[in-house]
């Protein structure tokens, strides 16, 4: 049966390809082109064993073993091409309905991660921590810009599960917070130590938007910036 051979394959009008992981009798190789490297396409591939065979030694035919290995290559080829078309369809769609979801909740106010908010003078703020098991002492601190504690939350003993918090905007001294940067933490007590809780807060979605490196969903939340489509907690 015909080597793989560069000259082989330019003979067939497959150009550009080379047979550095070839072997005889095999219908492999890759494409070396200006545009980039490019694998076998199923036409070619096609092309390639039925040509091997059309021009064969009549006195050393292709081997049945050979022959069925050639169409699983084929088989998988064709499955992989079918298979990566199938996911590139399913990924749209499933964008385009999260964009149509994303779009609805323009103007609600959504729970999400985050840990710093934009405020005005005395304005309340309102968020949650998600408790994986019960614990004691739960507690939401309050810093400035400067990071100077203005004020703290204590939520007790709580079960596991979503628990809601609200600052009221004021200061420990009573006074209204001054507009600008907070930043909010939560701690609570495991088992005698003291474990950081991750800080979700409430904002009204402002617009939605797709990032322009990764795809990915975005959601821009009033006071809280840019924050990912998957990590929403709540709505409303």
């Amino acid at each position: 049966m015909t080597a793989l051979t560069t000259d082989y394959l330019n003979s067939l009008g497959l150009t550009g390809y080379n047979t550095t992981n070839s072997t005889t009798g095999t219908a492999a190789g890759t494409a070396s082109t200006g545009s980039g490297n490019n694998a076998l396409g199923q036409s070619d591939f096609l092309k390639l064993m039925i040509t091997q065979l059309t021009n064969q030694d009549p006195t050393n035919p292709v081997e049945n073993e050979d022959f069925a290995s050639q169409m699983a290559q084929f088989s998988t080829l064709t499955g992989i091409e079918e298979l990566t078309s199938s996911f590139e369809t399913l990924s749209k769609t499933l964008l385009q309905g999260q964009t149509v979801e994303a779009a609805t909740l323009v103007g609600q106010s959504v729970l999400v991660p985050a840990s710093k908010a934009d405020v005005s003078a005395g304005q309340k703020v309102s968020g949650a921590v998600d408790l994986t098991a019960s614990a004691t002492q739960v507690s939401v601190n309050i810093q400035d810009a400067t990071g100077q504690l203005v004020q703290t939350l204590d939520l007790g003993n709580q079960s596991a599960g979503l628990i809601d918090f609200e600052w009221d905007g004021l200061l420990a001294n009573g006074s209204a917070a001054p507009a600008g940067t907070y930043s909010f933490s939560v701690t609570a007590q495991r088992n005698g130590q003291t474990e950081a809780l991750e800080t979700l807060l409430d904002g009204q979605v402002k617009s939605v938007s797709l990032d322009s490196g990764t795809g990915a969903l975005m959601l821009d939340v009033q006071g809280l910036g840019s924050v990912g489509f998957s990590s929403l907690k709540r709505v409303g």
